[in-house]
């Protein structure tokens, strides 16, 4: 049997379907819709539809997966200019995940008109067309990251979506991220779902500014990440944007939440990367999440505050 045929739809609340990684032991999207997301967390972040304006649009897709954030990408681009040329590269350790997508039909659902280009980068791993050149690399993100960053690949959007970062800490890593910032172009935007406190000092240790996108499915927002942008008519600063980080989303910085996970050589495994971040928060003098936590929750008892992980 072949092993994309152990991946079994479930469905979300939008219609769309997903599918849990035993590997993992987490879904590859919220049960609140698998396809919004898609458009609410990634692609609405990164404007899009306001840069396939652009002869050229180059994305990076980290943790392609079913390939639902490429197909809402390209969906996009193309509704606003059909003549955008779209160069893409997609980071997947498993290409059992997107060849099941495929073989269970799920854009069906979409009623989605570029199946046969996302059926083609999943058997085939590229694409090429008049209009799009599309690579899907397969393996460790660490080392594809490596070898994008050497080719001198610049994208103008970068949709960050692992799972989450207790259960895959090894693509939230300072290391990671630093190099996942040198393949971003200077004007380029990058979205995750995730507001960890772990993972925004990891993009600001890679020096880009930060802001809040919209919850989608759940209290918590995403984050959305730039290059700190010149001066210029042209140039737009991420907080005219996004909004900026609320004072609980900057106190959440100061907690030992803040304390990135690290991985030196990009080659640890998950248990490693964690236990090493455990004894530098048991090391800190940070002060400790749960206070922080208790704390904005009083002071927002009133209202729909958003809780989040250390």
């Amino acid at each position: 049997m072949p092993e994309f045929e152990n991946f079994v739809p479930q469905a979300t609340a939008d219609g769309s379907f997903t599918f849990t990684s035993l590997e993992f032991g987490e879904s590859f999207h919220s049960h609140f819709g698998a396809k919004q997301e898609s458009f609410a967390k990634f692609v609405e972040p990164t404007q899009l539809a306001r840069a396939a304006n652009a002869p050229i649009l180059r994305l990076l897709d980290i943790c392609y997966g079913l390939g639902y954030n490429t197909a809402a990408a390209l969906q996009t681009i193309w509704a606003v200019n059909p003549s955008c040329y779209v160069e893409l590269i997609g980071l997947e350790l498993n290409l059992a995940v997107p060849q099941a997508a495929i073989a269970h039909h799920l854009f069906d659902n979409w009623n989605y008109e570029y199946t046969k280009i996302l059926a083609e980068l999943a058997f085939q791993q590229q694409v090429q067309t008049d209009r799009l050149q599309a690579k899907l690399l397969i393996g460790d993100a660490r080392s594809s990251i490596a070898l994008l960053h050497q080719s001198g690949f610049q994208a103008d959007a970068i949709f960050l979506d692992p799972f989450s970062p207790p259960q895959c800490p090894h693509l939230w890593t300072i290391e990671f991220i630093q190099n996942v910032s040198q393949c971003l172009h200077a004007d380029g935007l990058l979205a995750t779902y995730s507001c960890a406190a772990a993972v925004r000092t990891a993009l600001l240790s890679a020096g880009l500014q930060i802001g809040s996108t919209p919850p989608v499915g759940r209290r918590s927002p995403g984050t959305v990440a730039a290059h700190p942008r010149d001066g210029g008519q042209e140039a737009k600063s991420l907080s005219s944007l996004f909004p900026p980080l609320s004072p609980e989303e900057q106190e959440h910085l100061q907690t030992r939440a803040a304390i990135p996970y690290r991985d030196p050589q990009l080659n640890d495994p998950a248990h490693i990367i964690v236990m090493r971040r455990q004894q530098e928060q048991q090391a800190c003098s940070l002060e400790p999440t749960s206070r922080w936590r208790k704390r904005w929750l009083l002071a927002n008892q009133d209202t729909n505050s958003w809780v989040i992980s250390s």
